[in-house]
């Protein structure tokens, strides 16, 4: 399996020995240490002040071998014991004990107030009430149930902090962070954006190869429920897809492979009939991630493929007006919900077809372009209408079925309400996804069409921002929608990226500064911040991204805890720092926006994630540069794997960043399909470009 298992060597075997000597004389005096009557209060207090749940467990286990232990306070250790047990070594890191917090605010421990061991019980009640509201964001997201359960939280973890001051763990809770053990001091003279996102890279892995290494299981899972657990890669992208990181790859092959092997996904699809936003995560989030990794493999292209089949003969129909669209939001690999309550499509299937989506830009499968384009027609025409209240040239929230009318059955355009959530679809819920799909539709047609929703929404943003009116406009007009439309930002510099078009700058000077970079090395003030941002948020807090995570779709949720009106009124800026795996992912392939649904990675780096940084600065169908920085001390071997250049004869060299002096000598390498190797070696601490060019430009 992927644990580091291997025979037992006989330097091994001592090692072993020794190992156990010494683990049984630590027990000898653990023992004695009981023996000779060590305050029961002051072994409570170690159990508290254990910042690890082991630790904790075993301290808790001497004190239940003290023979003077009242009959009272021994039961309640033997209850804490078994909490404890259950805590650590429980399949489910909180399925045994949701519903209960959900529906009391509270967990029973049977064990009361006046008991010493009641503060204990604070600390792990306080957890479960701040994961639980982390995860449910979408019910416990409003102010009135979320204050319930965060003053709750805070509550015990200050009953918890008062009894084990030393406990680290409840004062980051508490909003006070916990350094890093490891700083990246930049004592080599790399640029700010280099060391940062250097940084950002390592500090990632580390909470990456942690998951692996300790929640890894046999069967595959993580923890979390697999329907959670699938949505971990999504943050792994810039170590395991930017970079080549065998240990990650390997961990995404074994748990891609066994959640699809699971009896309620051998359709290809899960059997669970729920809405698509969940039923679309084990399938798109075990797929895709493969077509990246294993591009060639048959089985994943399989499985991708399995997809468009279903959207084509069982999730979609032809409307009364003629075009296609899905014809439910709650659908499985063998049945669609009847409830016309359910009866809509939303920019959120695209969830759904994602791996089949990435398929056919790798691909240009005709028949899947034929059903994609189909059901993009739908939505550049109901894009184009208003209706229902909806301004034209705004993407709506839903399209009824079979009618193939704006929105759902709630009253309002925006607000469909064809889920118990009252969250999860309201505009502008992913309205971004789609619009990538839009932009991918245009790139494998070249039909101008697929970009009238990206441009009207685009010319509403841009007059927006030129013209911000002074009050709050109300809900559903077109200066409300104008207001959130920032995220479109993001498929506008895939735009710009593909065509090389200046259309959309004037929306990207605004709305998208952070990646606004290039060869000339104009002002990159707005990428340093967003580098450092996202630096310091893994600088601190390990645990909260780790060994303190309950719920492994919220593996980096935990500084959102800290802003305003969450575990306190005001915000908490040494912990709300959010960490941006986007940025990372961006900064390093070139690509830009989303990475899901039109992925435009110019390059993966074949080298560990480790002591480098890359920026790619031009990424275009005849040309390529990037910036790289080794922060090691000595030559580093690797190559890169470019995946946008057109076939042709081209010329790479590297040279010095700071003077442009040659570091090694132009090669050439000829380009004949989609993924073409390079390699080279970077020398130590120092700034160093990479530039490729066609052969003919540079023997000129």
């Amino acid at each position: 399996m992927l644990r580091n298992r291997r025979p037992c060597r006989r330097g091994d075997w001592f090692a072993w020995m020794v190992a156990m000597l010494g683990l049984a004389l630590l027990g000898a005096i653990g023992q004695a240490g009981v023996a000779a009557g060590e305050p029961v209060q002051e072994l409570i207090e170690r159990a508290g002040n254990a910042e690890d749940d082991a630790l904790c467990l075993e301290i808790l286990k001497q004190l239940r071998e003290r023979p003077d232990l009242d009959a009272s306070l021994k039961a309640d250790v033997d209850k804490m014991v078994a909490f404890v047990e259950r805590w650590i070594g429980e399949t489910s890191l909180w399925r045994w004990y949701d519903r209960e917090v959900r529906r009391t605010v509270d967990y029973d421990f049977q064990i009361a107030e006046d008991s010493p061991l009641y503060p204990l019980t604070c600390f792990y009640r306080g957890r479960m009430l701040f994961w639980v509201t982390n995860e449910y964001g979408n019910i416990i997201g409003y102010h009135e149930p979320r204050r319930q359960f965060l003053d709750k939280a805070v509550e015990q973890f200050k009953i918890a902090g008062a009894a084990f001051p030393e406990n680290r763990v409840i004062g980051m809770y508490l909003g006070e962070p916990i350094p890093a053990e490891r700083a990246y001091a930049n004592d080599c003279g790399a640029p700010d954006w280099a060391a940062l996102e250097r940084e950002g890279l390592e500090r990632l892995a580390d909470v990456v190869e942690w998951w692996i290494d300790n929640r890894l299981r046999d069967s595959g899972e993580y923890g979390g429920a697999w329907d959670d657990d699938c949505e971990m890669w999504r943050s792994w992208v810039p170590v395991m897809i930017a970079f080549e990181h065998p240990k990650l790859t390997d961990a995404q092959a074994f748990f891609s492979d066994a959640l699809m092997s699971q009896d309620y996904m051998k359709d290809g699809y899960t059997s669970h009939v729920y809405d698509v936003e969940h039923t679309a995560e084990p399938s798109t989030d075990t797929i895709t991630p493969m077509i990246h990794l294993t591009p060639d493999d048959p089985v994943w292209k399989r499985r991708a493929l399995r997809l468009a089949e279903l959207m084509e003969t069982l999730w979609t129909g032809t409307n009364r007006r003629g075009m296609l669209q899905f014809k439910s939001t709650y659908f499985s690999a063998r049945k669609v919900d009847p409830n016309p309550e359910r009866a809509c499509d939303t920019p959120y299937h695209a969830v759904a077809i994602q791996p089949a989506l990435v398929l056919w830009q790798r691909t240009g499968d005709e028949k899947l372009g034929k059903l994609f384009s189909a059901w993009m027609d739908t939505w550049v025409d109901a894009t184009a209408r208003a209706e229902r209240g909806k301004p034209a040239g705004i993407v709506p929230a839903a399209i009824r079925w079979p009618e193939g009318e704006i929105g759902g059955p709630g009253p309002d355009w925006w607000d469909p309400r064809h889920h118990n959530e009252p969250k999860l679809y309201v505009w502008p819920t992913s309205v971004g996804k789609l619009a990538d799909v839009l932009l991918l539709t245009y790139h494998m047609t070249g039909e101008e069409k697929y970009l009238e929703p990206i441009r009207s929404m685009a010319a509403i943003r841009l007059a927006w921002l030129k013209n911000r009116p002074p009050k709050a406009p109300e809900p559903g007009t077109e200066a409300w929608c104008a207001a959130k439309l920032g995220f479109l930002a993001a498929t506008l510099a895939k735009y710009k990226l593909l065509t090389g078009r200046s259309e959309f700058d004037e929306i990207l000077a605004q709305d998208y500064r952070a990646l606004a970079v290039s060869e000339s090395r104009a002002d990159r003030t707005a990428l340093v911040a967003s580098l450092r941002a996202s630096a310091e948020s893994l600088r601190v807090n390990f645990p909260g991204f780790t060994s303190e995570v309950r719920f492994t779709d919220r593996v980096f949720a935990f500084p959102r805890m800290y802003g305003a009106d969450m575990m306190f009124p005001e915000p908490v800026p040494a912990n709300n720092k959010r960490f941006n795996a986007q940025l990372l992912y961006a900064t390093a392939t070139g690509d830009r926006g989303d990475f899901r649904f039109f992925p435009l990675g110019a390059v993966r780096w074949l080298t560990l994630p480790r002591e480098i940084a890359a920026l790619v600065t031009r990424s275009a169908k005849d040309r390529f540069t990037a910036e790289l920085f080794h922060f090691g001390s000595g030559a580093r071997p690797m190559g890169a794997e470019l995946y946008l250049l057109a076939p042709g004869r081209y010329t790479f060299e590297i040279t010095d960043g700071d003077s442009g002096d040659p570091i090694t000598p132009p090669k050439r390498f000829s380009v004949t399909g989609p993924r073409t190797r390079i390699a080279f070696e970077l020398p130590p601490r120092k700034l160093c470009v990479l530039r490729i060019v066609p052969q003919e430009s540079a023997q000129e």
